[in-house]
């Protein structure tokens, strides 16, 4: 038997399906939560979504993972991010080489496709026991970071190798996903006539300093700019080699000595908004 619903009540009843998935709300907690999500194909907007309407694209699921951050298991309401693309961008996001995605403080790191279609990744949007969605993050002297809207996660606990690749593509406060089909980065690449250690130290630094810092513009907005207009290794440094060690040494030294800075344990009862 049907009933019929004037349009006065459909929309409202439409609205609270949205928002409620088996029992779990979809309303958001902070301003964070109210931010729609942009999916780019290359310069083109796909599509711009909330939270309610990813839901109707790839219901949210509960997910238990290894929190690398937190260094124990943690359960999260998440969107799986496959059937996510092929609603939005339909299959051939499987040809694409990288996906970057963008975090609202400027963060931009950047996963191979490849990594999407050997393991499965997933949205998070809340924690499954409806605590604050944030995290304390071991890895950056037990900060608490603000995760939504979107926090990228892997379904890790059976994986030896998402396991070994630690807190790597990971980022929270996702408000861009953006396919690249084309040869990533090639104003950030090393050019044709580079060493080979060159290149094999190009590889590090996509992997642990590209998501904060561009190199001629490609690269996270988060911190400073490295190469243009003026080269970070441009400035007159006496013994350059030997001063480079010797800060190593440093920052190695005062990682067995942590304290928190005095502004820190100030307002240690207000989580910062920095990324990582």
């Amino acid at each position: 038997m049907s009933i019929y619903l004037p349009k006065v009540f459909q929309y409202p009843l439409l609205m609270l399906s949205g928002l409620l998935v088996n029992g779990f709300s979809l309303a958001p907690e902070s301003a964070q939560s109210h931010v729609n999500i942009e999916f780019k194909n290359g310069d083109q907007i796909a599509k711009t979504l909330s939270l309610s309407e990813l839901n109707v694209l790839a219901p949210a699921l509960s997910l238990k993972v290894f929190e690398i951050h937190e260094r124990a298991e943690r359960s999260y309401r998440a969107f799986p991010a496959r059937p996510v693309f092929d609603k939005v961008f339909g299959k051939e996001w499987e040809k694409a080489q990288e996906i970057v995605f963008t975090s609202i403080d400027g963060y931009q790191p950047s996963t191979p496709v490849a990594k999407f279609l050997s393991h499965d990744a997933y949205f998070a949007f809340a924690h499954e026991d409806g605590t604050p969605f944030t995290l304390t993050n071991t890895l950056q002297n037990n900060e608490t970071a603000q995760l939504g809207p979107l926090y990228l996660i892997w379904d890790n606990i059976n994986s030896t190798a998402l396991l070994e690749a630690g807190a790597s593509d990971m980022p929270w406060q996702v408000i861009r996903v953006e396919l690249k089909f084309v040869a990533p980065f090639s104003d950030m690449s090393p050019p044709g006539h580079a060493s080979a250690e060159a290149q094999r130290r190009f590889m590090h630094f996509r992997k642990y300093c590209m998501a904060c810092h561009a190199v001629n513009g490609e690269g996270g907005a988060k911190a400073p700019e490295l190469n243009y207009p003026t080269s970070v290794v441009a400035k007159e440094i006496p013994n350059r080699g030997k001063v480079a060690e010797e800060l190593i040494a440093y920052l190695k030294a005062m990682s067995l000595s942590k304290r928190a800075p005095e502004k820190l344990r100030e307002n240690i009862s207000t989580p910062p908004k920095s990324h990582r």
